[in-house]
């Protein structure tokens, strides 16, 4: 931002030297790139943070500089004359969509007189490097780096009608802009248009053929406010750059508009003549002159900075800075910040504020900060013993971008979920859902790990997913979850989430029931339950969509939550002894009905084998002619240990009998020789 010292001069006193003057600012945040003389004016050139748009004018710097200085600041007097005839019965402002134009200024100003500048104009704007056109031209450029709100100016007998809309353009329509090339719109671009068409290109730049010329005598003096993205992305479709698009890709102050405007009108009359139409035709509504309060509690101040700053002076540096104190008590103040400072939204914000102001130079570097230590939460370290069992296991952790397609969502799809949270940008066109699962996440890392050679990738993830308006849009509140993609077998991975279980709880009870879920190959997947609570799924993908990721051979998936691990989490492991006398084990190879589930199957052997059964697993299944429609197998493995002695094999099979004869009374299981 080039900046004018004799014009920073209109507005506070500056009895620095520019080369003190750069080095204050540039220890306030206003860096200094160089100062430069240019004819017979003093010219800085500062790096103004995309932040800090109001710094894009001299009335932003200047008020910098009087923070920095301690002293008071004088605004541009507005002399404006208007006339009886009202500027509303000339001309009526629309705008189809609020949220592109949230506030348009309009006022007619007739029987001007275009012509050349006066010198005094034309030095301050040459020493910016702007060229300069007309006298009414030039006054919108000079209100426009005088408080960085970007103005246009319209002949208005060029206008077809007397009816101006703010709205998006219409595909394919054009317009010849000020630079006399032809620019071809969309849909996505916003207009100022008459009767006709497009009149220029919000934010961006004026049409041709309204333009100011030596023969215009009544103007449309124009100041608005546009959303800062859609001018940031027609600027660059177009490739059409400005000063005004470069502001107005900021954040600009929506009260100062009004006031921007009426501030061109009184100078363009002043230079040009004329006679201003009484009032102002606003459309839209004009946001508030301060925000909303935020508390400033003075004990944070050497908190945070280590060094103490009197109330006095904190006070007095935010009210140079344009913030308004509404109420105070020894201990805090509540503080408005002004509508052209919207980065100033929290207490920490005006902490910096008083920082930068109060000088950091002032702060000495061997003051101590007040520290407390800190400590792991629950869920970093659930994620710490989850991460180490998974490495142990052989997985390497992945870390994926949130977003997905409607079709790799519909992959692994486990939760019931109507609602998916969509963003509209350009560049999220097919991505563009953030995700309910982390499995289609990892199908796509593990697809690129096979076309580069390396089979063996077996991935995990910690991280969120979102699951709509049907939870809540708050990141924080959205589920953690631990998702997995492998190419192991399912009973495998089963034993490694059994294995992350045991690392957060170890007397964890996991038990599996067959899983309905389309994205599983027919009766491979299970869902996982933890101490009776749903953990989550595991299982193998049904081929087809294995098939839609890319790759060729099984696929064994996870996703599990997250937030039941944290619940039943047992910082402190309970000591249990090493069994001193050997087990025994029994397999048993049950041939029963297609409807029984391994679960209950499993509690009816757990309630007949008694106390000596340490586990029984699931070894596998079959089904086949050999076992006829209807049918199935299930082989479980029985463990049986006594902690106080040796177990014969006499008593072991008397319980494996008493298990036989529980399963066939209860399920009709019949053992297979």
């Amino acid at each position: 931002m080039l900046v004018n010292l004799d014009w920073l001069k209109d507005y506070v006193n500056i009895s620095l030297s520019p080369e003190e003057l750069g080095d204050r600012l540039t220890h306030a945040g206003l860096n200094l790139e160089f100062i430069e003389q240019r004819d017979s004016q003093t010219v800085i050139d500062l790096e103004v943070t995309s932040n800090r748009p109001d710094c894009l004018g001299h009335l932003g710097v200047a008020r910098e500089i009087a923070a920095i200085t301690k002293q008071g600041m004088c605004q541009p007097e507005i002399k404006l004359q208007e006339c009886a005839d009202k500027a509303a019965d000339h001309i009526q402002i629309s705008i189809e969509d609020q949220q592109f134009c949230p506030v348009y200024v309009a006022r007619v100003i007739r029987g001007v007189k275009v012509g050349p500048s006066p010198a005094w104009l034309v030095d301050r704007l040459k020493s910016l490097g702007i060229a300069t056109i007309n006298n009414v031209v030039d006054a919108t450029n000079y209100v426009m780096f005088e408080c960085a709100q970007p103005l246009h100016a319209f002949d208005f007998q060029k206008l077809a009608g007397s009816q101006v809309t703010v709205r998006k353009a219409r595909d394919g329509e054009t317009i010849k802009a000020i630079d006399q090339r032809e620019y071809r719109l969309t849909s996505t671009m916003g207009v100022i248009a008459d009767q006709r068409g497009p009149v220029a290109v919000a934010g961006v730049m004026g049409g041709f053929e309204s333009e100011i010329s030596h023969e215009t005598t009544t103007i449309l003096l124009e100041s608005a406010s546009f959303n800062s993205l859609s001018v940031r992305n027609t600027s660059r479709s177009l490739e059409l750059f400005s000063p005004s698009s470069y502001r107005f890709e900021r954040a600009l102050d929506q009260h100062g508009v009004a006031w921007a405007n009426a501030r061109c009108a009184s100078l363009i009359q002043e230079l040009a003549g004329g006679e201003v139409l009484s009032g102002e035709v606003i459309a839209g509504e004009l946001a508030s002159a301060f925000g909303k309060p935020i508390e400033l509690r003075f004990s944070r101040i050497p908190e945070i900075l280590g060094i103490e700053v009197p109330s006095t002076e904190v006070s007095q540096i935010l009210q140079l800075l344009g913030c308004q104190i509404s109420s105070s008590t020894p201990q805090t103040i509540t503080v408005l910040a002004p509508s052209f400072r919207r980065d100033l939204v929290r207490e920490i914000d005006l902490i910096e504020e008083v920082a930068r102001i109060y000088g950091y130079e002032n702060i000495p570097e061997n003051v101590p900060v007040p520290l407390c230590s800190s400590r792991k939460t629950t869920a970093d370290r659930v994620a710490e013993k989850v991460r180490r069992t998974l490495v142990g296991s052989g997985f390497f952790e992945a870390m994926t971008v949130a977003f997905t397609s409607e079709s790799q969502q519909n992959w692994f799809a486990p939760r019931s979920v109507t609602t998916s949270l969509m963003v509209d940008h350009s560049r999220r066109r097919n991505e563009n859902l953030l995700r309910q699962s982390l499995v289609p996440s990892l199908l796509n890392v593990r697809r690129e790990n096979i076309r580069r050679g390396n089979h063996d990738a077996h991935l995990f993830e910690i991280a969120r997913v979102y699951l709509g308006s049907e939870i809540t849009a708050d990141c924080a509140q959205q589920p953690a979850v631990l998702g997995c993609v492998s190419g192991l077998p399912f009973l495998d991975l089963k034993g490694i989430l059994a294995a992350v279980a045991m690392a957060c709880r170890s007397d964890i009870r996991l038990e599996t029931t067959e899983s309905s879920l389309e994205s599983f190959a027919p009766y491979r997947g299970a869902e996982l339950w933890l101490n009776g609570k749903r953990w989550g799924w595991c299982g193998e993908l049904h081929p087809e969509i294995v098939q839609h990721a890319g790759m060729k051979d099984q696929v064994t998936v996870a996703e599990v939550d997250m937030g039941l691990l944290e619940a039943l989490f047992q910082a402190a492991p309970q000591f249990r002894a090493i069994p001193q006398y050997q087990s025994m084990i029994r397999d048993l190879n049950f041939s029963l009905a297609e409807e029984v589930q391994w679960i209950d199957l499993e509690k009816t052997i757990q309630l007949a084998a008694g106390p000596l059964l340490e586990a029984v697993r699931f070894s596998g299944q079959y089904r086949g002619k050999q076992l006829g429609e209807g049918q199935k197998s299930y082989l479980a493995t029985l463990v049986y240990r006594s902690f106080e002695r040796t177990l014969t094999s006499e008593e072991v099979d008397e319980i494996q009998k008493n298990v036989m004869n529980s399963c066939l009374e209860h399920h009709g299981a019949v053992v297979r020789s």
